[in-house]
């Protein structure tokens, strides 16, 4: 078994909590909008598009979310067909059209922004603002670190 410095352990255990933690989200999630005709994985997209400083294509509202293009894309599409975003021409690029959220996907995510609220709320009872916030810079900084080493294909130097 490799051997590991204590910062390396306790990363790797951080990790390890962080994909279990992914796991619980997502079945969270389905559950609290599934009213909506949301799974965790549309909302997570309708709220990507919603969130952008203005309206982007679907390679950039992966990238942003750390995804990768061909299961955005197909998210996407399936948001056209239930009503909840369009595509726009895109003035820059004839083939990479836009991605917008229609009114009645403005309406679904402020309904899931809603129902979020009061659960988040529930989830950090107890937590301590200080430890959520020092636990998202964390969170953060390691994010970060994968981006700059092209998601792990270059080895990562330390800082």
């Amino acid at each position: 078994m490799a051997k590991h410095t204590p910062a390396g352990e306790a990363v790797t255990e951080l990790i390890i909590e962080v994909f279990r933690l992914n796991g619980r989200l997502l079945v969270a999630g389905d559950r609290l909008v599934s009213g909506l005709g949301l799974t965790s994985a549309r909302w997570q997209v309708l709220g990507a598009i919603a969130l952008a400083e203005r309206a982007e294509p679907v390679a950039w509202v992966a990238r942003s979310m750390g995804l990768n293009r061909q299961g955005v894309q197909r998210i996407v599409n399936d948001l056209v067909k239930d009503g909840l975003v369009a595509f726009r021409p895109n003035p820059h690029h004839r083939r990479a059209n836009l991605v917008v959220l229609t009114e009645r996907g403005k309406e679904v995510y402020g309904a899931a922004d809603r129902l979020q609220a009061p659960w988040a709320d529930a989830l950090a009872s107890g937590l301590g603002i200080g430890n959520i916030v020092a636990t998202t810079r964390i969170v953060a900084a390691l994010r970060r670190r994968l981006e700059e080493a092209d998601d792990g294909l270059r080895p990562i130097r330390p800082a």
